[in-house]
């Protein structure tokens, strides 16, 4: 188990500048701001993309490896380089990685040696991969900081990661630590969960959004698009100005790169898997510049787009279809049944819009049939706002379907949607405050053995007598249920509790999406880690009675035990790895 090596305090407010990390799916990016002008949010002014001069305020979430297997570049960097490797038939010994944020979505096995595959399946720990890329993002911002001449150092400064809300705990504990193996502090990181920081800057923003929101008692919905997940969050705005969570975080694997993987299926439908795959590996600059102007065009789709629409292919996909296939690339059109809906012109495919906007009925559809299922709950009716932040929510297609689906709420779509998260980050690193209370995803409880009742008990549950008195073993005890509100670090009492051994009591931590599960062995039930008290001093076990407390509502488990008779103290952040 994990020792408690950091200080049980909260973190100090003695920083002179916050800056936020978005590690997304598909981009990454970071902004900042100063204590003394904590509104004024600043951004890095543009990655630029390569050849196509393409300017973004976030870069690709990618990583290239050298053959050592050290890092070597990050961003639109590491796929230029690769891709000019490739062409010189070079690269076989390189590795990149992209889009690996998606490993830590419901991921119940993931460990500290849980490995991720680069683009052409060679594995590396997963958290080497992330922690590079952590750190390459500290080291670019603390270069530009410098070029300022601001006269900052590293400990001036409080750093915030933000991470899907839908995370369960394991994936937010392996950002921690890789943020840790980037050379950030413990004491001066902070996980901000993404539509809380939206909603955090939603609040801040002189439009229609901070106007809609200003009033107390104000209860609306924050969807999160972005390129991986859809993340979906419900606050009220408390007489304090602070944000109370209503609904636990929900949502799923509904971001933009659905839309992409759609596209990439297609084209294998009609070029084949092998010349697809045969495509990526010797045409690697060619692969690359075919996504970067989906990424484009996906972005101009909108509910009128009508007619055929223009995506730019590499000549060079075109000759490997004719070297590997049998059937005329026209008669495979035909096969398919898209003759009127496709057709070639050198090296740009026409496709029909009704094609194009098919790519983005699943990711969308699965979206509003969410939304519209938490809306109908009893406890969301007053909710009468719905924001729209993200990515993938600046796409026309998803803000209009959203729109004609949820006719009866308020929908709003604050300008600069994708980089609301950010910066709402930046301003949680300043104030986390902000959010005073959470509502619980998961049932949390401890393991303990209870007097045996036929009544209640199950047969199976029975275990010897201890002390002359029969127990029954695996019971689950409750300590705070699923769907339960409570205030940022909270701490929840329970005991007084005897040791059953001499020497040493074990509170071993479960966690399960039921309401009220009766023993630690039901199914759902998952075991989060344990505090181990040693209380070996050779007085009898009723000497050494222990009360638990638990820490709730923050971004890890803190887990204290007392011993009632001497007072000494013992405590662990739960290891969920």
């Amino acid at each position: 188990m994990r020792k408690l090596i950091r200080k049980l305090t909260t973190l100090t407010d003695s920083h002179v500048l916050a800056v936020a990390f978005d590690f997304g799916t598909t981009y990454s990016g970071y902004a900042f701001s100063f204590l003394d002008d904590p509104l004024t949010i600043r951004t890095n002014q543009g990655w630029i993309a390569g050849s196509d001069q393409l300017i973004s305020l976030k870069t690709p979430t990618c990583v290239l490896l050298n053959p050592k297997k050290e890092f070597d570049s990050f961003g639109f960097e590491a796929e230029n380089k690769f891709a000019s490797l490739a062409e010189d038939g070079q690269h076989h010994d390189w590795l990149l990685f992209r889009r690996f944020k998606m490993l830590l979505h419901s991921n119940e096995n993931l460990s500290r040696t849980t490995t991720v595959e680069d683009i052409n399946g060679k594995s590396m720990p997963a958290m080497t991969i992330f922690a590079m890329s952590i750190g390459y993002l500290k080291r670019h911002f603390l270069e530009a900081l410098n070029r300022q001449k601001t006269g900052i150092v590293d400990s001036d400064i409080k750093y915030v990661l933000t991470v899907p809300a839908i995370w369960n705990d394991n994936a937010k504990q392996f950002m921690r630590e890789a943020a840790e193996q980037a050379g950030i502090e413990t004491k001066r990181l902070k996980l901000s969960f993404e539509p809380e920081a939206a909603s955090i800057w939603c609040q801040i923003l002189t439009t229609e959004a901070k106007e809609s929101l200003s009033k107390s008692g104000t209860q609306y919905m924050i969807i999160d698009l972005g390129g991986g997940t859809a993340d979906i969050s419900v606050h009220e705005k408390q007489i304090d100005n602070t944000l109370k969570e209503l609904h636990k975080a929900s949502g799923g694997p509904w971001g933009g790169t659905v839309v992409d993987d759609n596209y990439l299926k297609w084209l294998k439908q009609i070029f084949g898997s092998a010349t697809m795959q045969k495509f990526k590996e010797e045409q690697m600059e060619d692969y690359f510049q075919l996504l970067r102007e989906f990424e484009t065009k996906k972005r101009s789709i909108t509910p009128e787009s009508s007619g055929k629409i223009t995506l730019r292919l590499s000549a060079t996909l075109k000759e490997l279809y004719q070297k590997n296939e049998k059937v005329q690339l026209d008669d495979k059109i035909t096969s398919l049944g898209l003759k009127d809906t496709v057709k070639f012109a050198g090296d740009k495919l026409r496709v029909d819009a009704s094609v194009i906007k098919g790519w983005f009925d699943a990711p969308i559809n699965s979206v509003i049939t969410h939304v519209q299922r938490v809306l109908k709950e009893p406890n969301m009716q007053r909710v009468n706002t719905v924001l729209i932040v993200g990515g993938f929510g600046e796409c026309k297609l998803a803000q209009d379907q959203i729109q004609k689906a949820i006719r009866n709420k308020c929908i709003i779509i604050p300008e600069g949607a994708g980089l609301v998260v950010l910066k709402g980050a930046v301003r949680y690193g300043h104030s986390q405050d902000i959010i005073s209370s959470r509502i619980m995803p998961r049932t949390y409880g401890i393991c303990i053995l209870e007097k045996f009742d036929e009544q209640t008990h199950s047969s199976a549950k029975r275990m010897k007598f201890l002390d002359g008195v029969k127990y029954a073993n695996d019971v689950f005890v409750t300590i705070i249920r699923a769907g339960e509100g409570v205030q940022i670090g909270k701490m929840i009492s329970k005991g007084p509790y005897t040791p059953t051994d001499p020497d040493k009591t074990s509170f071993a931590v479960y966690c399960t999406e039921k309401v009220d599960p009766k023993y630690t062995t039901d199914p759902g039930c998952k075991l989060l880690g344990k505090l181990i008290v040693s209380h070996s001093n050779g007085r009898p076990r009723k000497d050494n009675t222990l009360n638990a407390s638990f820490v709730f509502g923050d971004t890890e488990l803190l887990v204290k035990a007392v011993n009632l008779r001497t007072g000494e103290e013992f405590a662990t952040y739960i290891d969920c790895l």
